[in-house]
Formats: C-alpha cells, sequence, structure tokens
C-alpha cells in the first residue's frame, strides 16, 4: 500500500472513530448476587474470586475492559450487608461504600425476583453517592415462568432514578455482549488509564493468595471460612529447578480447633486445597508452581484491626 493509501486510510478512521469513553463503574450490591461472577465473564477471565458462600470478596478488585472507543475500569467490592459483627466486616462495608462517590457510574446488581432488605439499603446508599446507577437484575435464568420478571422489574424500575435497567444473567451470559456498550454511554470522554492488554491491576502475589482462599471457601463448611486469611511469605523462581516458581503460603486461623479442621485428617484436606489452588496457579502464571501451605493460629484476627492491616486489609 502507497503511502498516500496509508494516510487516507489513517483519515477515515479518525473520522469514523468516535470520542473515547473511560472511568470507574463500580459493581455493587449485597453479598452474593453474582458481582465477581459477572466481572470475570466481562473479562473473559478470572480476575475475582468466586464461591456460594457471601462475603467472598474481602477487598477492592479492579478489571479493565478495553474495546474500541472504550476503556471501563470495573470496582468489583464486597458485599454490603447490615450484619457487622466484626473488624473484617466493618472494613468490608467501608471498602465499599468509600467507592460509590467516587464511581462514573454505579452498577447495582439484584437478584431476580428477590428483593431484601439489604438490597434497600444498598440502594439507599447509592441515591446518598448521587452518581447515575445502572441497575442490573441477575440470575434471570433461574426465573420460571419469565412472566414473574416483568411485574419485578417494573416494580424495582420505580425505587430510583435509574439511567438503565438490564435484566442479564452473568452465569448463561445473556444480555453481557451489549452490557459493555451500555455501561460507556455514562462514562466521561477521557483518555485511557489502562494498557489495552490489562486487565487488571491486581499484584500476582494478591492473586495466588485468593486462589488459595478460594479453595478453602469452597471445600470448607459453616463459618469457618470467614475466620480464614491468607498471606504470601514468599514467591519467587524456583533454585533448584529452572521455569519453576515457589510459592509459599500461609492459612491463617482464628482458634486452634480451626486448624485441625483445614488440615484434615493425616493431612488429606489441606492436601486436596494445595493440589486445586498449584492447578490455577500454573494457569494464572504461565509456569510450573511448587505451593507449600503451612497453618497456623491468630486468636481473633478478623475483629482485630492491627491484624487486617498486617494482612493488607485496611481502607
Amino acid at each position: 500500500m502507497t503511502d498516500e493509501a496509508n494516510l487516507e486510510t489513517a483519515a477515515q478512521r479518525t473520522e469514523t472513530a468516535g470520542p473515547l469513553r473511560c472511568g470507574f463503574a463500580a459493581l455493587v450490591g449485597r453479598p452474593n448476587v453474582g458481582k465477581s461472577t459477572l466481572l470475570n465473564a466481562l473479562l473473559g477471565q478470572k480476575i475475582s474470586i468466586v464461591s456460594p458462600k457471601p462475603q467472598t470478596t474481602r477487598t477492592r478488585i479492579h478489571g479493565v475492559l478495553t474495546q474500541p472507543g472504550m476503556q471501563i475500569v470495573f470496582v468489583d467490592l464486597p458485599g454490603i450487608h447490615a450484619n457487622q459483627p466484626k473488624a473484617i466486616n466493618r472494613y468490608m462495608n467501608r471498602t465499599a461504600l468509600s467507592s460509590l462517590a467516587d464511581s462514573d457510574v454505579n452498577l447495582f446488581l439484584v437478584e431476580a425476583a428477590r428483593w431484601t432488605d439489604e438490597d434497600e439499603r444498598v440502594l439507599a446508599e447509592l441515591k446518598a453517592a448521587a452518581r447515575p446507577v445502572l441497575l442490573l437484575i441477575n440470575k434471570v435464568d433461574r426465573v420460571h415462568p419469565k412472566e414473574r420478571l416483568f411485574p419485578f422489574i417494573e416494580e424495582l424500575a420505580k425505587k430510583a432514578e435509574f439511567v438503565e435497567v438490564v435484566p442479564i444473567s452473568a452465569t448463561k451470559g445473556s444480555n453481557l455482549a451489549r452490557l459493555p456498550e451500555i455501561i460507556a454511554r455514562h462514562l466521561p470522554e477521557a483518555p485511557q488509564l489502562f494498557p489495552d492488554d490489562q486487565i487488571t491491576d491486581a499484584t500476582e502475589r494478591f492473586m495466588v493468595a485468593e486462589i488459595v482462599r478460594e479453595k478453602l471457601m469452597l471445600r470448607l463448611q459453616e463459618e469457618l471460612p470467614y475466620g480464614l486469611v491468607v498471606e504470601i511469605e514468599g514467591m519467587g523462581d524456583s533454585e533448584d529447578e529452572p521455569g519453576k516458581i515457589v510459592v509459599q503460603a500461609v492459612i491463617w486461623v482464628e482458634r486452634t480447633s480451626q486448624k485441625a479442621i483445614v488440615i484434615g485428617k493425616a493431612g488429606e484436606r489441606l492436601k486436596e486445597i494445595g493440589r486445586a489452588a498449584r492447578l490455577d496457579m500454573n494457569k494464572l502464571l504461565g509456569k510450573h508452581v511448587h505451593l507449600e501451605l503451612w497453618v497456623k493460629v491468630k486468636e481473633g484476627w478478623s475483629d482485630d484491626e492491627n491484624a487486617l492491616r498486617k494482612f493488607g486489609l485496611e481502607s
């Protein structure tokens, strides 16, 4: 192609391309409505850990979606919850609420055909933040018959001046293809904040620790997962095996009795957790991982502000 043709093609692209829209879109809602599942589905890659248990997400996580004419920086937040018995619960609520006023648009996730007092509280906080709110009604695939959805959507639409109301299914992918374009309408015209190929600003150490915590959440019952925190003590290339990464992680629990539960009979549960975590780490890091896990006790860490700071859980 001649230089003149190249210049003409570039000029055509400039004329047809609209302004770039870039900004922050916070995923907001009560626990367990599918915020992290939605983020992972939109990015096409697992950034936030997911489990059926509420309050899986503990801290703010950024996921970046870059498409022609737009860059959306999603902010995955802990679920906003009314019950705050410990310091970690108060920390999670502070983390979520502090982001509402800073976002360009807030994505309010609710569960289809279900409205709770916690949803009502989240909506009140969103109104107080005075930012545009896009209502996303998730899990529509679980509602049968579908006719039940229409009165529910109509009733919710009256609760606030939502800029858009979109029914979706994060797990099935329903209505997700058009969602970025809808979100971008409510972002400012601004230059990109991240390179095209960057999808998160989370460090590898953070994501590795989250992988271990996810496997714990999935394999432990009742309240025990909420008394756990994972700390990466070491992470680097193996001196003995080139191309392999050694990860040394400590699982902190609050009581000695919990330590025995995490380890399991003859250490089998801890081995199972380690195997599952190592497979995900191999994919994340693109190398073989040697994972070393220890379980230690720090009494009452989840209600100790100093311990939260030590583990990186701080406002």
